[in-house]
């Protein structure tokens, strides 16, 4: 675990909110020449704690309306593999994200689709028909608040 000091946070913190943020805008934001700022930036990502810079498509500005969280339980374990299964899942395109979890479901999954038909279309004739594909939990999602994670002070 690296150590983080007030400065690291609010970097942090900042790009957390706008990843495009340059080391000149942060610099100026907190008093830091772009240099200091750069070589901060670098240590975060060396150390892992900055994995990337992620682009944040707007799914209902592209016209997919419904977001439905999906818990996925495989039908037989250890008939299929959990390779396989998760190579299936990821060539759906509708499906965003996939992990795989401890507890009642084996699978998560974020599945955008158009409306409720579409979804409707790609739980019966795409998920359902996968490899291993047993008892689903669909949960709509009514609205999203995005946090910046925990990176407060301490």
């Amino acid at each position: 675990m690296m150590d983080l000091d007030d400065i690291d946070r609010r970097i942090l913190q900042a790009l957390s909110r706008d990843a495009t943020l340059s080391a000149g805008a942060l610099g100026r934001r907190f008093g830091l020449s772009q240099p200091a700022t750069w070589r901060r930036v670098k240590r975060l990502q060396d150390a892992g704690v900055l994995k990337g810079r992620r682009l944040r498509l707007n799914a209902e500005a592209l016209g997919f309306g419904v977001t439905v969280f999906l818990g996925v339980k495989l039908a037989r374990k250890g008939h299929v593999s959990l390779a396989d299964f998760e190579r299936a899942v990821s060539a759906i395109p509708e499906v965003q994200t996939v992990e795989h979890v401890l507890g009642m479901y084996d699978y998560r999954l974020r599945v955008v689709a158009r409306d409720l038909p579409d979804f409707e279309r790609v739980l019966r004739r795409r998920i359902m028909t996968l490899p291993g594909a047993g008892e689903v939990e669909a949960n709509v999602l009514l609205s999203e608040e995005r946090l910046p994670g925990p990176i407060g002070a301490d």
